[in-house]
């Protein structure tokens, strides 16, 4: 069964384009490496001189040491999910930059714990594993801190990409979420034997700030937002239905919902509360603009979560996060879109391809006709908007369409005057991009998100 929206009339006059707003990523990137050098900084400020090995090995700790605390909390703010990053960067951008703080966090503290422990083992004429005892056993906060790095080490290695593929999704997540215990385990050791810390009360005072203002964003986005917008919007189930083989959408009724300002090509964190689903959330885009009282996803089943969709019944109690993403109508900048989904990538491109303001193509990617999702729809839609559907389906044998950069061109004229929204499997996305690339296409009209990390 297929769900339509539709809407008779017209087609839409073209408006101008407006004009792009500026992402915050360049700023938010200087601002984070700014803090870096501060840390630094500060170091320089209150080392006299570094003589000899254990001065060289302590000092290297000690740098270490700064950037690593600095570096937990970036890679803490970066998890609390602040909508100027999660909406404006990209919700995709910010996981990426969290994974690379995330190596560079446990980089920084192998290293800090390696060269701090050199450092005073040469320093009292000891051997490390009689040095490490010691630190570990007789210095203030240093029991808490072992435990934090080991928590920290630990869901770093989960983490990891070989690692993280052979792990569910839910031992992942849940692993994750020490990050939070580890952090604070190793926060007091840092105030009490970091020597920059000691003697400055000003460096005390920022630390704190810079701890207490993650927290405060970790408290907010994460717990009292998503509180306030379920209590706000009571949402359930509504309805379940078919539209492709293993592909089912899922209407979602609340109150209110226009309030939550989610917009067509975004997504939402979705937790069904029922058996076998409730602890677990996955984010999965809106297919239709969102109405008053009703959100629609669609979902591909390709993991026991995903499959589950398809037995959810009407009356359910939804737990949502969000929205986020930054594939919206904000980053238009010209009057013609060219949307190319890929397999299940359809959702948000079929609520954009909807709203989107101008003149609009989509090229649907699928194997065979019977695998197109949300077909019926996308007709409809472009019938009453004039736009244009483009089908990319497998010939005989088997055999892939041609998605080159010529195939592309030729399909739409114009191309490089085009902007393009993407979305599909990171295979497909990196060979269309590649080859929009090629047909000139400028790498600032090309919109994509990924969760690949």
């Amino acid at each position: 069964m297929t769900t339509v929206y539709t809407r008779p009339g017209a087609a839409p006059a073209p408006p101008a384009p407006p004009a792009p707003r500026r992402s915050p990523a360049g700023p938010v990137l200087a601002a984070l490496w700014a803090g870096a050098a501060a840390v630094l900084a500060l170091w320089w400020w209150d080392t006299e001189s570094v003589v000899g090995v254990a001065g060289w090995l302590t000092g290297a700790g000690r740098i270490t040491g700064l950037l690593c605390g600095y570096a937990c909390a970036v890679l803490v703010g970066l998890m609390a999910r602040v909508p100027l990053l999660e909406r404006r960067v990209g919700a995709d951008r910010v996981a990426r930059w969290h994974a690379r703080a995330g190596r560079y966090t446990i980089c920084l503290l192998v290293a800090h714990v390696v060269l701090i422990l050199l450092g005073y083992a040469a320093q009292d004429g000891s051997s490390v594993v009689r040095e490490t005892l010691t630190v570990v056993l007789d210095y203030p906060e240093m029991l808490k801190a072992t435990a934090g790095t080991v928590l920290l080490v630990a869901v770093g290695i989960v983490s990891a990409r070989a690692v993280r593929r052979r792990v569910s999704h839910e031992f992942w997540y849940y692993t994750h979420l020490f990050t939070y215990a580890a952090v604070f385990l190793s926060f007091g050791h840092q105030l009490a034997l970091g020597a920059d810390f000691t003697g400055s009360p000003a460096a005390r005072a920022a630390w704190y700030a810079l701890y207490l203002g993650v927290a405060a964003l970790v408290l907010w986005f994460r717990v009292l937002t998503p509180v306030r917008l379920n209590l706000r919007h009571r949402l359930r189930v509504d309805s379940v239905h078919r539209e492709a083989p293993g592909v089912y959408s899922v209407v979602v009724r609340g109150r209110r919902l226009h309030e939550l300002g989610a917009r067509p090509g975004q997504f939402l964190r979705w937790r069904f509360l029922t058996d076998g689903m409730r602890w677990t959330s996955t984010p999965y885009s809106l297919s239709a603009p969102p109405r008053p009282d009703l959100l629609r996803i669609t979902v591909k089943a390709l993991g026991d979560h995903s499959a589950a969709v398809a037995r959810l019944r009407p009356g359910t109690r939804v737990w949502a996060e969000g929205p986020y993403g930054a594939l919206t109508a904000d980053r238009r900048t010209a009057h013609r879109s060219l949307l190319v989904a890929g397999g299940v990538g359809i959702t948000p491109l079929r609520a954009l391809f909807e709203t989107l303001p101008g003149k609009v193509t989509l090229l649907y990617r699928c194997r065979t006709a019977e695998d197109l999702a949300l077909g019926a729809e996308l007709e409809a839609v472009a019938r009453w908007r004039g736009a244009t559907v483009l089908y990319a389906l497998n010939g005989p044998h088997g055999r892939r369409p041609d998605l080159s950069a010529g195939s592309l061109r030729a399909a739409v004229p114009d191309l490089d005057a085009h902007d393009v929204y993407l979305c599909g499997p990171e295979g497909f996305a990196r060979t269309v991009y590649e080859a929009l690339r090629a047909a000139g296409v400028p790498d600032r009209r090309i919109h994509h998100e990924s969760f690949d990390l």
